[in-house]
């Protein structure tokens, strides 16, 4: 098989996951998505003879990098609209979404969003796009056995996290209605 017909098998076979990856961590800038997987499989066509057998763990390693500019990119137009003075908030079109709005699991994403960058992509590469140890130490550009380890260290933070945010469910048999406990005398 050419190269060419390793990177359209890879394409065809790819393509909505790694839209589906760039989707997750754009939070639904459907304009943003679609250049950012553009750019990915540029890249991809570019270093086809690179391709691996097992091409989606290399594909969201490139997402990874195409979403770091893109995020840079974003970063610098919206320092410049704020600069220009022409923000949303400015023109009172800024829509303050009430508690009802909360999403399901939205705290889960809350504290995910309290963990680093580092953190956040290893929970996200295993528990969306499912990957195994061994794949994401391919998208992440290292070893296994780093890969395990950040994975092991970012759940440990999560979870401290959520016990965290956790709110403080009152227990029963410490409520200040109850009658004191008598300690036995006898």
């Amino acid at each position: 098989m050419s190269n060419d017909e390793i990177f359209a098998a890879a394409y065809r076979e790819h393509y909505w996951a790694v839209s589906r990856y760039v989707a997750r961590r754009l939070d639904g800038r459907a304009d943003d998505v679609e250049e950012v997987v553009a750019e990915v499989f540029t890249v991809a066509w570019r270093r086809r003879a690179d391709l691996p057998a097992a091409a989606l763990p290399w594909l969201y390693g490139v997402a990874r990098n195409c979403l770091a500019n893109a995020v840079r990119g974003h970063g610098r137009r919206r320092r410049l609209v704020d600069r220009l003075g022409n923000d949303d908030t400015v023109h009172g079109r800024h829509i303050a979404a009430g508690p009802e709005a909360e999403t399901p699991g939205g705290w889960v994403h809350e504290a995910l969003a309290r963990l680093s960058a580092a953190d956040q992509e290893v929970l996200r590469l295993t528990a969306w796009e499912q990957l195994g140890v061994d794949e994401v130490a391919v998208a992440l550009g290292c070893g296994s056995r780093a890969a395990s380890m950040r994975l092991h260290r970012a759940r440990r933070r999560l979870r401290a996290e959520i016990d965290r945010m956790r709110p403080e469910v009152p227990n029963a048999g410490h409520s200040c209605m109850t009658a004191p406990k008598e300690h036995g005398h006898g």
